[in-house]
């Protein structure tokens, strides 16, 4: 699904030097728009964005959304906030401002602009679900108090100040519940499970399974993701969401390691750890709204998705070796 403007678009992306949001920042652009990038460089780098600043199209600003940005757009995507439990548990008082005041200051943005914006939610909202799978309509199980807490309950109320904005101030608005994606751009010390995986058997190092495996996840991959937030962006206004974006393929982490060691050829043994507190058992989302509201669904398999996801990490590491940065590796 392309997008057809008459003319193009000026878009914000905050994060946009981000796993996700560099992998936008090309859709966008490939689609014809203008693309403002605005990033902190908490999590992400300017490696991701390093073959964009030739682009006409593309301009990159150095700005923490927790404090306002003044620029005129036509459309904005709120990626901005860390995303996985190495980092939001870092500095976990800023992850929630990033979260919380980071919404307010964009849905101020949109306002002032009577422009659309799209947040970038999470599939953390159920917390560790009662419910599976997980459809919009389930309220979540979320701890509101323990270190996941950050992330979770910060993402929910960003929601919360979505909705109301939308109601209160008539901003147009749209809500992505992104599920588990992975794909080239991952960061090497985030901590997700399939980057830790692949830099664990790249390295020969123990392949870390929590608990004994058998939590399960469903792993989508980044260009079926982008592809469902820019058609969640251009739906219908009255499609507000939330909607769930992932794929419905559930596997065990156990699975998942077998399928990374056979990918990269590797002789890592697997060894079990604790489970992390407040770990979800399982998540998985049933994502009939996107498929009938949006007319998406996601059309790389696991494997296949691995297979560049290696690819990538494979060159990083040799990128990183000529430079003489031995990669830090973190089992999470």
């Amino acid at each position: 699904m392309r997008r057809n403007y008459d003319s193009c678009k000026r878009v914000l992306v905050t994060g946009g030097a981000g796993f996700l949001g560099s992998h936008l920042i090309d859709r966008l652009l490939s689609d014809g728009h203008e693309v403002v990038c605005a990033d902190n460089l908490f999590t992400g780098t300017k490696h991701n964005i390093e073959h964009l600043h030739a682009n006409p199209r593309f301009e990159f600003i150095r700005h923490d959304i927790t404090f306002p940005l003044y620029v005129e757009v036509d459309e904005i995507y709120n990626l901005a906030c860390p995303a996985s439990p190495i980092q939001y548990q870092h500095d976990p008082v800023q992850t929630t401002k990033t979260s919380v005041h980071g919404a307010i200051n964009m849905l101020g943005l949109a306002k002032r602009l009577k422009c659309r914006i799209l947040q970038a939610s999470t599939s953390e909202v159920y917390g560790d679900p009662s419910v599976h799978p997980q459809t919009e309509d389930y309220w979540g199980h979320v701890n509101p108090v323990g270190p996941r807490s950050c992330y979770d309950e910060g993402k929910r109320c960003a929601e919360t100040l979505f909705f109301d904005y939308h109601r209160q101030c008539g901003v147009e608005i749209k809500v992505a519940r992104i599920f588990n994606t992975y794909g080239p751009r991952m960061h090497w010390n985030d901590g997700r499970v399939v980057s830790n995986f692949i830099i664990q058997a790249l390295s020969g190092e123990p392949i870390t399974l929590y608990g004994n495996g058998s939590q399960t996840r469903s792993f989508c991959y980044v260009d079926d993701l982008i592809d469902g937030l820019v058609r969640l962006m251009d739906s219908r206004a009255s499609f507000i969401g939330p909607v769930n974006l992932g794929n419905e393929g559930e596997f065990s982490i156990r699975e998942l390691a077998d399928l990374v060691l056979a990918e990269t050829g590797s002789s890592s043994k697997l060894v079990n750890l604790p489970l992390p507190r407040d770990d979800p058992r399982q998540r998985r989302p049933d994502t009939s709204l996107a498929n009938a509201e949006l007319g998406w669904q996601p059309t790389v398999r696991l494997q296949d998705g691995l297979r560049s996801t290696v690819a990538f990490f494979r060159r990083d590491y040799a990128r990183r070796a000529r430079k003489q940065e031995e990669p830090h590796l973190v089992a999470v």
